[in-house]
């Protein structure tokens, strides 16, 4: 397993990260959250022999309930270098102040994550999706007493746009408050839109980047075929997130996976992640799962490198729709990360 380290920080992560959010029952993950107490403490070892050492929950997954198995499943295990990351923003509750990104809700979600994880201290906290109604000063100053507090070490953000980011990095440095040192967003080789502002703006600001669903909720593990959803898959059960808005590109990419992975004698889903790993500015992946097998093969892909004349099969493949006119492309290309770097946007941004 490889280490990398997150953002500007010092913290060390592997490039794999355990994900939970099938851990738990019912709310608003009740078709994915099925995962029991002992399966989760099967897979939380298996994961740990295997090199990973950073474990990504959130407090509306399952409604607490993942949190809590958690915190029963690791007890003394946080004392080998078990990080964890979790996250607050969603309503936990019927109240008016029991969800979003105010002082009041941010404090006291932090305090309730770390009871049902029965730890003192949260290693990655992470504003879930943005929050319009409150001022990000009130934000930003809200992470930065919970880190002075001792109860949270790093700050991070996920599914924040590109000027959310740089308004909050912004903030951070007016103030001196701590500043994100992570966006966790999705990115997959079916979704590479993350690739025209996200992608840039961690390179430029130096953050980390953690990938949930790298695997676009199974659809590129290889299982998933054209007019083919197997039974038992989220997908089965009506599970659409992420949403698919180019269906014949998707099936082309899962036919490139299944056509390397043949050659390979590895699993698509391994070529999928390896693909992201290789990744610039990627720092690791969240995998996640409902069965020994799939956690297996996943891990496994830590130990994948693909060619070169695999990863350009892959990019070609895969290019993402043009979706900012041709002179804004030159200008992320050229002036934000510099003619040297262009090739990190794959063949769809030139230098025009």
């Amino acid at each position: 397993m490889e280490y990398r380290l997150l953002g500007r920080s010092g913290l060390k992560i592997s490039t794999i990260t355990m994900g939970t959010m099938t851990i738990g029952g019912g709310g608003k993950f009740a078709q994915v959250g099925t995962v029991g107490v002992e399966e989760a403490r099967r897979y939380v070892d298996l994961c740990l022999d295997a090199g990973v050492n950073l474990i990504d929950t959130a407090d509306i997954y399952s409604t607490g309930t993942c949190e809590e198995i958690l915190g029963e499943v690791l007890g003394g295990k946080r004392k080998n270098g078990v990080l964890i990351a979790t996250k607050a923003r969603f309503s936990m509750g019927p109240g008016p102040n029991d969800g979003g990104l105010s002082r009041q809700h941010l404090i006291s979600a932090c305090e309730a994550s770390l009871k049902r994880l029965k730890t003192d201290v949260i290693d990655l906290y992470q504003v879930h999706e943005w929050d319009g109604q409150t001022p990000l000063e009130e934000t930003m100053e809200a992470l930065d007493t919970l880190v002075r507090q001792g109860k949270v070490r790093y700050i991070g953000c996920s599914n924040y746009s590109g000027w959310h980011i740089m308004k909050a990095l912004g903030i951070s440095a007016l103030e001196h408050r701590q500043r994100f040192v992570s966006q966790q967003i999705h990115y997959t080789l079916e979704a590479r839109e993350a690739e025209y502002e996200l992608v840039p703006i961690s390179i430029d600001q130096g953050l980390g980047i953690l990938v949930w669903s790298p695997l676009a909720g199974g659809l590129l593990s290889g299982k998933h075929r054209r007019a083919q959803t197997p039974e038992g898959t989220r997908q089965f059960a009506g599970w659409n997130e992420p949403p698919i808005r180019d269906e014949e590109r998707l099936w082309k990419i899962v036919d490139m996976l299944v056509a390397i992975a043949a050659e390979r004698n590895v699993s698509p889903a391994q070529v999928a992640l390896a693909w992201l790993i290789g990744r610039k500015a990627v720092t690791s992946v969240i995998i996640g799962g409902r069965t020994e097998a799939q956690f297996r093969d996943n891990l496994a892909a830590a130990n994948l490198k693909l060619s070169d004349e695999e990863r350009e099969l892959l990019d070609a493949v895969s290019l993402p729709p043009v979706i900012y006119p041709y002179w804004h492309q030159l200008w992320t290309a050229k002036d934000r990360l510099g003619a040297a770097d262009l090739s990190l946007l794959g063949p769809h941004v030139s230098a025009g």
